[in-house]
Formats: C-alpha cells, structure tokens, sequence
C-alpha cells in the first residue's frame, strides 16, 4: 500500500518525520483525514489533536496553530507546538489558562497583544482536552 511521508515542524524542530498510512488533523474547517493520493492542498491548522497511523500503530499528538500542506505522497505541517502526551505538563498548562485570562483583563492591551494571549489559552485549552482524553482510556 502507498504511504505518506509525514512531517512536522516546530520553530525547534523537525518534530515527526515518517512514513505514514494516514493522518487525521484539525483544519480550519474541521477535521480532516488524509490518505496517500489526497487532492493537493493547504490549509490552516487549528490547536488540537493529530492521530497518525502506522499500520497497527497508531501515535496521537497534540498541535497548536499553523499550515498544513498536502501533496498526494506528503503531509507537511508547520506549527508553533507538537507535544506528545508525556510531554503535557497538565498542571503548567492549567497555570497558563488561568494566567492568560488573567492579561485579558488588562483593559491597555492592543489586538495584537489580545490575540497573542487568545492563542495562547487556545493552545493550553488544546493540551488540557489532549492530556485529559488520553486520561479517561
């Protein structure tokens, strides 16, 4: 069966970098699975979860916003955080939430700045959902 090669990168680093059978992750207008000879496109990725499968393995990750390019034989995604579960730190990304609603009520903040602290709470929100999910199984 054809695979696809997988990429993800972070500011940090090239995160993920395989051959995959199909990925599943959050775009701007939904959920989006991705099989090899997918339909080229680019879309927004959204914080949230990617499930990646590797034949009977299957590895989940949690992603913040960013770009998503899709060929027939590749997935490139380039985003500000890529996380596995053992690396969410639950209780630091609680912290970051409340700390983060905390700035918004700083009545001197421009957009930008409002939207930089949304994204972050955004990008926390996403980590707990991910840490809490893997939790319940």
């Amino acid at each position: 069966m054809a695979k696809l090669l997988l990429e993800i990168v972070t500011p940090e680093a090239k995160t993920f970098s395989q051959d995959v059978d199909m990925v599943v992750l959050p775009g701007v207008e939904g959920e989006l699975g991705i099989l090899p000879m997918h339909v080229p496109l680019m879309t927004r990725l959204l914080p949230g979860e990617v499930r990646i499968t590797q034949g009977e393995k299957h590895i989940e990750l949690v992603v913040g916003t960013g770009f998503v390019e899709v060929t027939q034989t590749k997935v490139s995604i380039l985003t500000d955080m890529a996380m596995a579960d053992s690396e969410v730190d639950e209780s630091a990304a609680e912290e970051a939430v409340k700390r983060a609603q905390a700035d918004l009520q700083d009545k001197n903040l421009n957009s930008e700045e409002v939207a930089e602290i949304e994204g972050a709470i955004t990008r926390s929100l996403a980590q707990l959902k991910f840490k809490r999910r893997r939790r319940a199984h």
